[in-house]
């Protein structure tokens, strides 16, 4: 691909990605081709459909997600490389954007499925790591970990909150708190995997 192609791929991408988040995965194509800066057949050059397009924001996010974990296991202390590996997904955006996964997108095609893995792997191992040191608690999993993320940086429903964006890192922390050792409450069930969470009911 030509340089100014793969821009303008990147561009549409960014683009789209943005205005799913604003306006859900059913913004109008032609928006988002107003928005990168780029016309409407550009687009559809290098996104067939909709769900194409979906497609890539989804692996763009997932891949950025990933790229967060890994680089938090710089902290030399594993909770805080845990603290700010999930401030670091909130700020993907990914309550907002998990749902697109689930629209009618194959979760196990290989681009997925490889992205996908290598976040879990990082994850795990940033969560590993506290354990060893006996900061984190046994009783989570990586499901619980990014289930929370997913659900506490998800937008309300109709709220017109100005700055939704402090409460949701003020909840985050609330959470965190919440996965240290000395957290008296007793979780009812099993830690959640991801794999079981992706398992029919």
């Amino acid at each position: 691909m030509r340089a100014d192609a793969q821009r303008n791929r990147e561009r549409i991408v960014a683009a789209a990605r943005e205005m799913f988040v604003e306006q859900g995965p059913d913004v109008a194509l032609d928006e988002v081709a107003r928005r990168a800066g780029v016309g409407n057949a550009t687009l559809y050059r290098h996104f067939a459909d909709r769900q194409e397009l979906l497609r890539q924001v989804t692996l763009l996010v997932m891949a950025r997600v990933a790229d967060r974990a890994e680089a938090a296991r710089d902290e030399s202390d594993p909770f805080e490389a845990l603290r700010r590996f999930v401030h670091a997904a909130a700020e993907e955006r990914v309550g907002a954007l998990s749902p697109l996964i689930s629209d009618g997108i194959d979760r196990d095609g290989p681009e997925l499925f490889e992205e996908r893995t290598r976040l879990e792997r990082a994850v795990e191992a940033l969560m590993a790591a506290g354990r060893r040191r006996g900061l984190l608690r046994d009783d989570v999993a990586v499901g619980d970990l990014m289930v929370a993320v997913a659900q506490l940086t998800r937008p309300l429903p109709g709220s017109d909150c100005t700055d939704f964006d402090g409460f949701v890192h003020r909840h985050l922390h609330l959470f965190l708190d919440g996965l240290r050792p000395s957290a008296q409450s007793e979780l009812p069930g099993e830690p959640a995997t991801l794999e079981a969470l992706r398992r029919p009911s």
